[in-house]
């Protein structure tokens, strides 16, 4: 085998690696293959994003999945892709042509327009795929898809039509959300809510039959005052009952209007009045429906006023108009009052501007399936974690509303209807939708409009497959997304895979698009907000891997990342991922300095060390815990064992104790030492291997310990200790790691370097320390551990009460002061150990249903900390 160099280089390795994991085809899915399957679809990243740490969050656990189940056997699947990113991409695409050529899409048209967005796509498009190449994901890019291919289009169009024709998809004028940026309709989920300061201005209304009466109103848009078609009060509300049925007076663009009353009044609000602006908010449009008021509209579709009767208004953009429809409600003495007010104001979330409520003509979807749907996750047919979300998930299809799925954009799924160019008086509302165009195609006009990018994206489960591969892999075995798509993507892929049924039967179960569903948490600053380019406070992703490696990055990244929970990110947490796989390393290579490995290593129980018992118990304890943690998808706990297991437990106390027989002249000794380090490494760089697939292949393929990628060879099992005093052996190690740790303590404290040898002097009556004091010497790195039952020493000389006895540094006396402080310090801490066991021992009902073996634990540390404690208050006396 190579020589492991003197420092690990993860860039030569996962380079290698990944290329080589390519070439070999590792990640190819067989829908033939006799193993079980297992499934992910990724969810598709925009076509012009690139690489954030949400994506590296999302992907590294994905991944972890994918690379974990290969090991355990199952056939694999992790199919990629990308979505076409209808607002996203045209808005770029636009931007670059107002930027360069001064151009708009309407002086291109539509044909040269998307030729356009084509060319952006070639050149901009897909550079994440290559990044997350860069991370290391396992995914089958022979499966590679994306949201307009060929056959996916034609399935998001039979959909459409199939819908169409169940008479779920309909076409009809309503008041929709209408985004002033982007210039299309949203869907309600697209809608963001965000508390705003701004101010309710109180606005005088003559009333026309009594002149020199005003009806005051409170509104925080006064800029639509001329789109009022009615004043509206409660019908409960007797202030203004004797105006039902007159006329106020319009401030701007004055027009007699009519007084109404109507139940949707809130006579809390402002002053109990409401002005109704049916075209510019929903429910003044169903009050307007009630009570057939006129529909006046004043804003233009990128929001500006529309108005010409006030000029003084029209043509300004909404929020500039604001200001100046104030200041001539003042100039007319018709504004009484101003004051601060803030509310929630409806923000698009593809622009981030404020949305406008706007009656149009657009094609709505009444979801199917919903109850169906809401029972999937309810009886657990499919699980989510963590499980709060499900209540989220229910509350939203209980009170789900129509689905606005047309788009004013030009790129993406046009709608598959058409028009007549010339229709007949009698035949006004005549339509033809269907996947082909009509017969006589000339006399017809395509729908200019698309469709909603969720709407091609709920598809994804199971449209991306082939029949034979969705035979084998559908339903799929989870999803792991972000929480805030949960209504976008996760509910209408539900809904989906009910309605249509692409799986081998009729049965619900079989049609669900996945099992499980994993939420990720949202990943924030240190200070705890958002990372955004406009904060500085997003890192680069590849800049990240260029400094630490991908592993470092991965490993780094899921040990801070809690189930469900939002993340702070910090460097420094990458950088221990790195400097994780640097020490896995260095244990590797002094390992290798040693001699060959070996690949099946026997483990002769009757010849372990009490270390290596120890070693191997706690080997047995993380598998569990790792196993555990898996199935509760708790990522940073499974990170986090084996962080402790591996640096803690294997490298700093059993390699450092196995050092004594592995030096030594015994070579039965030396063996056994030598197999128990091979037995764990070769078990830990397989529980490792999901989370750092590099660093563990190179470590498996270099160390020898199999021919095969370590990607498709079993996770550990528990290895069969069969020794009845496994208990006594490792209060023993216990004992001795203890006393090894209060030792470096008392070094510490005295200001002694670690490097530095020096002697200690253990005060004891435990015969069987002997045979492993030259392990202790070695842990402590101690010029010599001297033993003496009766050593009296200095007053003033460094202690520490250990489980062993009374541990001395062989130093002059140190200062008095200090270390009647330190031992000040012992002994409350003694103390509280002490109070904590006794309390227990006092429950009865602990000790009447605690296991006899855990009870007896209790009484020895009882008597244990007992002695320590006293022997602590005797030094401490001895300084007095």
């Amino acid at each position: 085998m190579a020589e492991l160099s003197k420092a690990y280089k993860p860039q030569a390795v996962e380079e290698k690696w990944y290329a080589r994991w390519l070439t070999e085809g590792y990640f190819t899915a067989d829908p033939a293959s006799p193993k079980p399957p297992f499934s992910i679809v990724m969810p598709p990243p925009n076509i012009t994003g690139v690489l954030t740490l949400g994506h590296v969050l999302n992907n590294t656990i994905q991944d972890i999945l994918a690379r974990r189940a290969r090991m355990q056997g199952f056939e694999v699947l992790w199919l990629p892709g990308m979505d076409h990113a209808g607002i996203g991409t045209q808005t770029a695409v636009e931007k670059f042509l107002r930027r360069t050529e001064k151009k708009t899409r309407h002086d291109l048209g539509r044909e040269e327009f998307l030729r356009r967005v084509l060319d952006w796509q070639e050149k901009h498009g897909g550079i994440i795929i290559e990044q997350l190449k860069r991370l290391g994901c396992s995914c089958d890019w022979s499966r590679q898809r994306y949201t307009l291919d060929g056959d996916y289009a034609r399935a998001v169009q039979k959909a459409f039509v199939d819908l169409y024709k169940k008479g779920l998809i309909y076409r009809g004028r309503r008041m929709i959300n209408w985004d002033p940026a982007a210039q299309t309709a949203l869907s309600d989920e697209e809608v963001i809510n965000k508390p705003q300061k701004g101010n309710l201005y109180y606005v005088r209304y003559e009333i026309a039959e009594e002149p020199g009466r005003f009806l005051e109103v409170a509104t925080t848009r006064p800029e639509t005052i001329m789109a009022d078609t009615a004043m509206a009060f409660h019908p409960n509300d007797k202030r203004y009952v004797d105006l039902l049925g007159k006329h106020a007076w319009r401030p701007l663009a004055r027009e007699k209007i009519s007084i109404i009353a109507d139940e949707a009044i809130d006579p809390e609000f402002g002053t109990g009045v409401l002005k109704v602006t049916p075209a510019h908010d929903a429910v003044d449009f169903e009050i307007g429906q009630r009570h057939n008021l006129l529909i006046v509209d004043v804003l233009t579709p990128d929001g500006r006023i529309n108005c010409p009767t006030v000029p003084e208004l029209h043509g300004l953009d909404r929020f500039e108009a604001r200001k100046k429809a104030v200041e001539l409600l003042q100039d007319r003495h018709l504004l009484s009052k101003t004051q601060p007010y803030e509310n929630n104001v409806g923000f698009s979330d593809r622009s981030d501007v404020p949305i406008e409520p706007r009656l149009s003509e657009q094609w709505f979807l009444r979801y199917p399936k919903t109850q169906e749907a809401l029972a999937a996750v309810r009886d657990h047919l499919i699980r989510f974690f963590p499980a709060h979300w499900e209540k989220v998930y229910a509350k939203w299809l209980e009170s789900i509303r129509d689905w606005c799925i047309s788009r004013q954009v030009w790129w993406g799924h046009r709608i598959p209807a058409w028009y007549p160019k010339s229709p007949a008086p009698s035949s006004k509302s005549q339509i033809h939708v269907g996947i082909e165009p009509p017969a006589n195609a000339e006399d017809w006009t395509q729908d200019p409009d698309t469709l909603d990018t969720w709407f091609s994206s709920w598809l994804w489960a199971y449209e991306t497959m082939d029949q034979e591969t969705r035979k084998k892999f559908y339903p799929t075995s989870v999803l792991v997304t972000a929480p805030d798509i949960i209504f976008f993507w996760v509910a209408r892929m539900i809904i989906a895979g009910l309605e249509f049924k692409p799986g081998k039967s009729e049965r619900d179960e079989d049609n669900i698009p996945f099992r499980d569903v994993y939420f990720t948490g949202l990943i924030r600053d240190k200070q705890g907000r958002k990372m955004s380019k406009s904060l500085g406070n997003s890192p680069d992703p590849l800049e990240l891997i260029g400094k630490y490696g991908a592993d470092g990055l991965r490993f780094g990244l899921m040990r801070i990342a809690p189930s469900g929970q939002d993340i702070r990110f910090d460097e420094k947490q990458i950088e221990e991922g790195r400097n994780f796989a640097t020490k896995l390393w260095n244990v590797a290579r002094f390992r290798q300095m040693h001699g060959p490995s070996e690949a099946a290593p026997k483990i002769d129980n009757k010849k372990l060390s009490i270390f290596a018992v120890e070693v191997l118990v706690r080997l047995n304890e993380t598998i569990d815990a790792i196993e555990k943690t898996y199935s509760e998808y708790q990522f940073s706990a499974v990170a986090q064992e084996l962080y402790d297991f591996i640096w803690s437990d294997y490298c700093d106390w059993f390699v450092e104790a196995a050092k004594t027989e592995i030096f030594s002249e015994d070579e039965t000794k030396k063996k056994s030492a030598l197999a128990v380090m091979d037995f764990v490494l070769s078990a830990v760089v397989r529980l490792l291997h999901p989370f750092m697939p590099h660093v563990t292949e190179e470590l498996w393929s270099r160390l020898g310990f199999g021919k095969d990628s370590i990607q498709f060879v079993p996770p550990p099992g528990r290895i069969a200790l069969g020794d009845v005093d496994l208990v006594n052996k490792r209060r023993l190690v216990s004992e001795i790691y203890e006393t090894v740790q209060a030792g470096r303590n008392l070094r510490a404290e005295a200001k002694i370097p670690s490097n530095r040898k020096i002697g200690f002097i253990l005060r004891t009556h435990e015969k069987w320390i002997c045979d492993e004091l030259p392990t202790i010497s070695r842990l402590l790195n101690a010029e010599e551990v001297r033993l003496d039952r009766q050593y009296e020493a200095e007053v003033g000389v460094p202690v520490a009460v250990t489980p062993l006895g009374e541990l001395f540094l062989a130093i002059a006396a140190v200062d008095k002061t200090a270390e009647r402080d330190r031992l000040d310090k012992e002994i409350a801490k003694i103390e509280a150990e002490l109070q904590t066991v006794e309390n227990k021992l006092k429950n009865k009902s602990f000790v009447d249903r605690a296991p006899p073996a855990v009870v007896e634990e209790h009484r020895r540390r009882l008597k244990d900390f007992s002695a320590q404690l006293a022997k602590l208050k005797q030094a401490r006396a001895g300084l007095n």
